[in-house]
Parts: C-alpha cells; structure tokens; sequence
C-alpha cells in the first residue's frame, strides 16, 4: 500500500490468550497499534512484536482510527467503554469501535446504541471469533459480526489480517448470538469426545490410532483435530479456559431461553462445565471436560 493511503491507526484494549497474538497480526500485517491491558508483561510483549504500549485506555484510543476490545465478558467490555476514562469518552470522532470479546447480545445492543448517543460519529461492530489461541496464532479465525454493513466493510481489511472466515451475520448482537451458538457446538462437542476417549481407553482399543480414523471419518471435527494431543497427553494447559466457557454456556442458555429455544443436551454439557469449575479446574482447557468424564468413571487420578 503507498504512502499515500496509510494503514489506520488502531488502538488494541486487552492482551490475553488471544489479544496478544491478534494484535501481533495486525502488526505483521503492517498496522500500527498502540495498546493497553492490566499486565505489564502483556504490554512488553506488543512493544517487543513493534507495537506501542499505552499507560491507560484513554491514552490508547487518543489518536485511534480503529478501536479494537478483546477483554473476557460483559463487565469488561461496559468498564472499558464506558465512564470518563473509557473508550466512548476519550475516542476521537468517526472512529471504529470492534468489539471482539464474546459477550451477551444485549450488551453489544447497548453498547451501540450508547455509541450512536454520544454523538461523535462513531461505529461499533460486535466481531467475536472462534479458533481458540492456536487460530488467533496462525491469523485463521472464524470472525461472526453484527453490525452495519458499511462499518462491516470497513473493518475487513484488519479482520482478514485475523481471520479466514469473516461473516457478517446480521443487526448489532447477531455476531454474539452466532457466538453463543458456536459455543454450544464446542462444548457438547468435546463432551462427546472426551466420553469416547475413556470408552475407548476402558476397553483397551489403541487410543492414538482410534482417534485418527475416527477423525478421517463423520465424527470428525476441528474440536478433535485441535484438542487430540490434549486428549492424549492429558495437556490441559488453557487455550480456552473452561472459566470462560462457562461464561459463555450462561450467555447461550439464558439467550436461548428468552427466544424459547430448548437445549437439553447443551444443558446438560452447561452443568457438566459448571461442575468442573467447582471442582477447581476452571483456570484448565476447556478439553478438560475429559477430567469429569473420567471421575464419573471412576478414575480417582482425574
């Protein structure tokens, strides 16, 4: 691209799992990004990748074309939004407001609509993604957006810089509803795989090789491609923390509720993901969904 349409300037407010190596995307790719987050080492890692660390969100968003929020639930994305240090009050006029955290639907409707009230021009799309920490690695992200179509096309550009699948899926909110579907898919998902690994350790069958062919075949999946080695070598180290996805099966369940939808099985998974994190496993993978299934089968190690 010439020098004489540069690359917007982007503001990235949060550097977790999957801030940090999203925010280095965009930075290979050639944008400049200023960001912030609570952790000092999150904040040493974008400016050792080429990016620029803010002292606070206001000082992020100062001189931000794009602003793009990647924080854990509702709660964070309204206390980054809103108040006098927050994103609404201190962005400049006209600027892209992404918000790629998986929230509720309705937050992202009120935090459209509180950007619409603010008066400065600003646009906001809800973008969650799915793909985990190895697809926000390798920039190959499924990015759902709700929104405006001519904000949605306005932002692909740095969302093909993410991701690889990028659809805009309707109204504000759409994106956290195709989300929360998403979610429910992965978790009954791994559920499923992780009783078919202790079925098939329980009756002695080669786990590796029944894995391999399972996948090639109708029960393969990417949850399986993705957490086979977590299955294997019971490697829960978090790519996506089961605290989070219980988070996400509240958002699916009550969502689902208020448009009248049933979900047994995906209640049943909800309460089973509940139940790991009581059980002191919230900070694991989400593929330790295997650690339940093998303490109701009586493996006492799990």
């Amino acid at each position: 691209m010439s020098n004489s349409t540069p690359l917007p300037q982007v503001a990235w407010i949060g550097l977790g799992i999957m801030g940090s190596p999203m925010a280095e995307n965009l930075i290979k790719a050639g944008y400049p990004v200023t960001g912030f987050t609570l952790e000092q080492d999150k904040l040493d890692r974008l400016a050792a990748a080429g990016g620029k660390a803010a002292g606070s969100i206001a000082e992020a968003v100062a001189d931000a074309d794009v602003v793009i929020t990647m924080v854990p639930a509702s709660p964070q994305v309204e206390a980054v939004a809103y108040g006098p240090d927050g994103i609404l009050e201190n962005v400049k006029a006209g600027a892209l407001i992404v918000d790629m955290s998986s929230i509720t639907p309705q937050t992202s409707v009120d935090l459209a609509k509180a950007a619409a009230a603010a008066d400065k021009g600003l646009r906001v799309l809800d973008a969650p993604v799915s793909g985990g920490e190895a697809g926000a690695i390798e920039a190959v992200l499924s990015i759902m957006v709700g929104g405006e179509q001519a904000a949605f096309d306005e932002a692909r550009p740095l969302l093909d810089a993410l991701g690889k699948t990028i659809v805009l899926c309707g109204p504000h909110g759409s994106g956290q509803t195709v989300k929360a579907a998403n979610q429910l898919i992965v978790a009954v998902n791994i559920q499923a795989c992780a009783e078919a690994v202790v079925f098939l350790e329980k009756s002695g069958v080669d786990l590796s090789a029944a894995l391999d062919v399972l996948n090639g075949g109708l029960a393969g999946s990417t949850v399986l491609t993705r957490k086979r080695d977590n299955f294997l070598n019971r490697d829960f180290k978090p790519g996506f923390r089961i605290d989070l996805h219980h988070k996400d099966m509240g958002i699916v369940t009550d969502a689902a509720r208020n448009v009248g939808a049933a979900l047994p099985v995906g209640a049943v998974v909800a309460q089973l993901v509940a139940s790991l994190r009581a059980q002191g496993d919230g900070g694991l993978d989400h593929s330790a969904l295997l650690r339940s299934v093998e303490r109701l089968s009586g493996d006492t190690a799990a």
